[in-house]
């Protein structure tokens, strides 16, 4: 029974992490944008 629970922890945990991946991936993504907003404005 204990193993079954850290089973389903570990493996929530790890879908936790994935999810959280694409979103950082995705911010930074929107900040990459924002710089280069600001550099074709300097020009």
């Amino acid at each position: 029974m204990k193993k079954a629970i850290a089973l389903s922890f570990a493996l929530l945990m790890t879908a936790g992490v994935l999810a959280g991946c694409n979103t950082i991936d995705g911010a930074g993504q929107d900040v990459e944008r924002g710089g280069e907003a600001v550099q074709d404005a300097a020009n």
